[in-house]
């Protein structure tokens, strides 16, 4: 008699554990449970292992504040996050640039909340960097020489510029898939490419307003430590712009190349989230976003200029980022041609 109670009692046991019993179902894992963690992407516009370290320090944050947890993840080119948030089922978010949010939503229905600030400025640039000691002193000059570029899904490293070389007729020579900003940094500083584009931000320290020069035309450069990572100066002037990524490896990449132009102003970086995302849930991402740059903890991370040199976030609406658009139809470029 013990032994059949005893299996009675184990098949209970096994039917209860995979919800046989009545009928019952397993049971839904909440968004942002251990087991089902916020998909946190960031695009690889920096070093991999910095922006790694820094992601895991605003999920962190994020975690303290809101009690979601988070799964940090940095794709290895800019069309893999737009195909991962594409894939995401309501459970994904992400730092990522204009052009990979338009391609995102308009081909999946990505959803935009913030725009990053930089230094007061919700836009930035794409600049365009030159050996210093080299010929070319005007972008028509660049007619024939080699380009180095991030990514063909980089809004200031590839699209901007794109659209104004077809828009004025110059046609660069070969062209260089660098993978990265500070990849295309180096490809001119080792002299694989004559120019690339990268992103510009402006510098800090000194008053600068649209027009003035993009970096300061006296002053010796410095180049310094600062709390473990490197940082550049011209006279009291900060320098922020992209070249300023390789300092840790290439020390004088601010001496060895200038800024030959810089493009018209470029909507800035997104935090966007996947379709179907609970809007209760991005809401207290948001918040926490919010509050972590009102943090001396979260500037210190989100400012960093080897992250993504963040010193806050603003609302924006998705018809900010029309005139993206509008490129990608002027440059007659299809969503699949970007992304393959």
């Amino acid at each position: 008699m013990r032994k059949r109670i005893f299996s009675l009692f184990v098949v209970v046991a096994l039917l209860a554990a995979t919800g046989a019993l009545a009928g019952c179902e397993p049971v839904e894992t909440p968004l942002g449970s251990a087991d089902n963690p916020v998909k946190l992407y960031f695009v690889p516009s920096t070093e991999v292992a910095v922006i790694v370290a820094s992601g895991e320090a605003i999920s962190d944050f994020l975690t303290e504040q809101t009690g979601l947890e988070f799964e940090v993840r940095v794709p290895t080119t800019y069309a893999a996050v737009v195909e991962e948030m594409g894939a995401a089922e309501g459970d994904a978010m992400a730092f990522i640039p204009a052009f990979g949010y338009v391609l995102a939503h308009d081909r999946y229905d990505m959803q935009v909340e913030l725009a990053v600030v930089r230094n007061g400025w919700h836009v930035y640039w794409a600049e365009y960097v030159v050996q210093r000691d080299s010929p070319y002193e005007t972008l028509e000059d660049l007619n024939g020489a080699s380009w180095a570029f991030p990514s063909t899904t980089s809004t200031s490293g590839y699209l901007v510029p794109a659209s104004y070389f077809q828009n004025n007729g110059i046609e660069p020579g070969e062209r260089v898939d660098a993978g990265g900003h500070p990849q295309s940094v180096i490809a001119v500083l080792e002299g694989s490419a004559d120019f690339a584009t990268v992103f510009y931000s402006p510098p800090e320290g000194v008053p600068w307003d649209l027009g003035d020069p993009p970096e300061p035309e006296e002053g010796e450069i410095r180049v310094v430590e600062e709390g473990g990572s490197m940082a550049a100066y011209k006279g009291d002037a900060e320098i922020k712009d992209a070249r300023v990524t390789v300092l840790s490896t290439y020390p004088n990449a601010v001496e060895d190349l200038r800024i030959l132009a810089l493009s018209d102003a470029i909507p800035n970086d997104t935090v966007s989230f996947s379709a179907n995302f609970p809007e209760d849930v991005q809401q207290q991402i948001v918040d926490g976003l919010i509050a972590y740059a009102d943090t001396e903890e979260g500037q210190a991370v989100l400012s960093n200029d080897e992250f993504y040199a963040i010193t806050g976030f603003t609302p924006v609406e998705d018809s900010a980022f029309d005139p993206i658009r509008g490129m990608i139809e002027g440059l007659g470029l299809t969503e699949e041609e970007i992304l393959d």
